[in-house]
């Protein structure tokens, strides 16, 4: 029913993993646009509404299609003129989301790697710092969680809706709690009082609520946008937290009244995770941020957010902090499992159905004899995730992130620390791997989303239930806000704000893959004599 696509939807999109996993990249990036971290994930939730309701109406159109690939080829073909061209515009939705369904799972398991670093580094100070743990250890727990959850998907595990739902409850308890005492703390804390930091080694010291790093002085400053350009940026990262709405079309199966249900499950999906949940966590997480522990702290810890819940542990509830941080971080160690295994299998399935129709190599079209499971197609994006997590985790501390000279020393010499660690120098002169296959998952996102508001106007413009709110001026906004944080992967650089880098080569590999792309499928095109064009419209 209703209850049951809304809660597996909601394991994509896990409350509970987001906060921890996106806050670390927002405070970096650009620094310090992250006074605009909340705006900017109210624009990205303005676009990914309008593009939800897109989804929406697009399931009721098509209730058995299941994917933007698969809604694109029916929308054109029952258009009396845009038939023709339905096979090209399946084909470059389907070819585009794999920037987004194959590099995804790809930063899940890098940050797996990053936040099992910060809680051996804080168990084990001696092995591994905390605030910067050794990136090939980070990379080493990213390739085994890849091909371990790998290996649940092949096996055809997907959660069953009770265990979903406790994953869910149990993420949102956790962090309306950890919100409770976040604005707590802050309110009793305020400018110029005595205050709790980190040392950088997880012992808690006691600092003066004072200075000028950059922070919020009050909550005002938490919701306003802090300018166009930083709040776009942020914009960029945010959808990350916002993905997974559009999984819900998959489980038409599933569901009783999938015309009444699935409609109403993606919409319902991201009001209760998104709208309701985020912008409450990361009001609380941006309020906390002081001159005790400002931007410049959480840019420069693995996990600011693990900071945030020490030293509330040790404020608010007598100690220890570390405690209160550890409960919290098993909540987000199985969010990331269960988001993890729901984008694999999201992903596969894509790759199946462009296999099945031989619009990519057709072996990604079968399934296991036993198993019923598009193998293939999983083990091939349990490798590629492997090495994205792995450059991730080894490239963590590049660019920005870059640690001074001076706390480089200090870092214990064992080989953890052998790859991904350097001068400064050197660190800041070399890409931040998790912010650069951030940058090229939403670039995936973002076209797709944007082409899917493109495909719900064609679907419903000779449509005798065409309305002009929700098959026009939406899908409008939804396609132009999308293809808008596009242009600020040039946009920003080109404003010198922050580094070059990381967007910048998120575009040319992304302009590397159309390119790619379109060479394949005509090549595969005159291979199977297959028409580009359609002559004529099918019956």
């Amino acid at each position: 029913g209703l209850t049951g696509v809304t809660v597996n939807a909601m394991a994509l999109i896990a409350p509970g993993a987001f906060l921890w996993i996106t806050f670390v990249i927002q405070a970096g990036y650009v620094f310090p646009s992250a006074l605009a971290m909340w705006a900017g994930i109210v624009f990205a939730l303005l676009l990914a509404y309008a593009t939800a309701l897109s989804y929406s109406e697009l399931s009721k159109l098509f209730p058995g299609a299941g994917s933007s690939y698969l809604f694109a080829e029916q929308a054109f073909l029952n258009h009396s003129s845009h038939f023709r061209f339905s096979r090209i515009a399946k084909f470059i939705i389907g070819w585009s989301s794999h920037l987004y369904y194959w590099v995804y799972p790809g930063v899940m398991v890098a940050t797996m790697g990053v936040m099992i670093g910060y809680i051996v580094g804080t168990l084990a100070p001696n092995t591994l710092n905390p605030g910067i743990p050794g990136p090939l250890f980070m990379a080493l727990i990213a390739v085994v969680f890849s091909y371990a959850v790998a290996w649940i998907a092949y096996k055809g595990v997907t959660g069953s809706t009770n265990v979903n739902l406790a994953i869910n409850i149990i993420q949102i308890i956790a962090l309306l709690f950890f919100s409770a005492l976040a604005i707590s703390y802050r309110i009793g804390h305020p400018e110029g009082s005595t205050g709790l930091a980190l040392d950088g080694t997880s012992k808690v010291l006691h600092y003066s609520l004072t200075g000028n790093s950059p922070a919020h002085p009050g909550a005002l400053s938490v919701v306003i946008p802090h300018g166009v350009s930083w709040t776009m940026l942020q914009a960029t990262i945010a959808i990350l937290l916002l993905v997974g709405f559009e999984s819900v079309t998959s489980l038409g199966e599933e569901a009783r009244n999938p015309k009444k249900d699935i409609p109403r499950a993606v919409l319902l999906s991201i009001t209760i995770q998104c709208l309701f949940m985020y912008l409450i966590e990361y009001f609380a997480a941006n309020y906390f941020l002081s001159s005790a522990y400002s931007l410049n702290d959480a840019k420069g810890s693995a996990a600011p957010i693990g900071d945030m819940m020490t030293i509330l542990g040790n404020a608010m509830l007598g100690g220890p902090g570390q405690g209160f941080m550890l409960i919290e971080a098993f909540t987000v160690f199985l969010a990331l499992i269960g988001t993890t295994l729901a984008c694999i299998n999201t992903g596969a399935r894509v790759t199946y159905a462009m296999g099945r129709d031989e619009e990519v190599p057709e072996h990604f079209g079968l399934l296991h004899g036993s198993n019923l499971t598009p193998h293939r197609a999983i083990w091939t994006l349990a490798t590629i995730s492997a090495v994205l997590g792995a450059f991730g985790a080894l490239l963590f501390f590049g660019g920005g992130s870059a640690p001074d000279d001076k706390t480089i020393a200090t870092l214990p010499h064992n080989i953890w620390y052998a790859l991904g660690m350097g001068s400064n120098a050197t660190l800041s002169s070399l890409p931040n791997g998790l912010l650069l296959i951030t940058l090229l998952s939403n670039f995936g996102t973002f076209v797709l989303y944007g082409l899917t508001n493109v495909v719900c106007i064609i679907a419903f413009q000779e449509h005798h239930e065409f309305h002009g709110l929700k098959h026009m001026v939406v899908p409008v906004f939804g396609a132009v806000a999308n293809f808008a944080c596009l242009a600020f992967y040039i946009i920003g650089p080109l404003e010198g704000l922050g580094s070059t880098k990381e967007p910048l080569l998120a575009v040319a590999f992304s302009v590397i893959w159309g390119i790619y792309g379109l060479i394949y499928f005509a090549r595969n095109s005159r291979r199977r004599g297959r028409e580009t064009v359609l002559m004529e419209k099918p019956a």
